[in-house]
């Protein structure tokens, strides 16, 4: 009995809440040998709030949630049937096909990399007017000339005293004018 990745589709905003509700039908219908876990993707994000960096959750699939299970009609019923706020598995619902072991692998990693490395609430382009909010350049309004994902940093390019200048900057200290 191999166990697969199925995605739910549930109601937005209450993914813990359906999960919770599974995990309790699950232990009183004793079907535990049946379902390997549920997982909510979600990644940690970083963001200013009135001058201070705050780490949020994000959920970057609102609406579902991943069930490691055998399927057959008892499990699919168990998730299915009589299920607040499920509105059903993504794709046929009534035969759901599995995510595959490389989907599957990309959304856990997406899932672990998320809440071990925040990520910021804004993604920059180049060219984008941006007002400094934190550090020794705050409330100073500049063009973002070079983004670095990898390191979660931005150059600006500030004018300081009539001349532009590039200023390196974390996301966090910027943000959209």
């Amino acid at each position: 009995m191999e166990k697969k990745w199925y995605i739910l589709q549930v109601h937005s905003g209450f993914e813990e809440k359906v999960k919770a509700t599974l995990e309790e039908r699950i232990r009183k219908e004793a079907l535990e040998e049946f379902f390997g876990g549920f997982l909510i993707p979600t990644e940690q994000v970083v963001e200013m709030i009135k001058g201070s960096r705050k780490t949020s959750s994000r959920r970057f699939f609102p609406g579902y949630m991943l069930v490691s299970m055998v399927l057959n009609d008892r499990t699919w019923h168990t998730v299915h049937e009589n299920m607040p706020r499920v509105v059903g598995f993504v794709g046929d619902d009534l035969n759901p096909v599995p995510l595959s072991d490389e989907d599957a692998a990309k959304i856990i990693g997406r899932i672990q990399d998320g809440s071990e490395r925040p990520r910021p609430k804004v993604i920059f382009d180049i060219g984008e007017v941006v007002r400094v909010i934190d550090g020794p350049f705050a409330n100073f309004q500049g063009v973002v000339d070079e983004v670095f994902p990898e390191k979660g940093r931005v150059r600006v390019m500030v004018s300081i005293f009539g001349r532009e200048t590039p200023v390196e900057l974390e996301f966090v200290q910027v943000s959209n004018t």
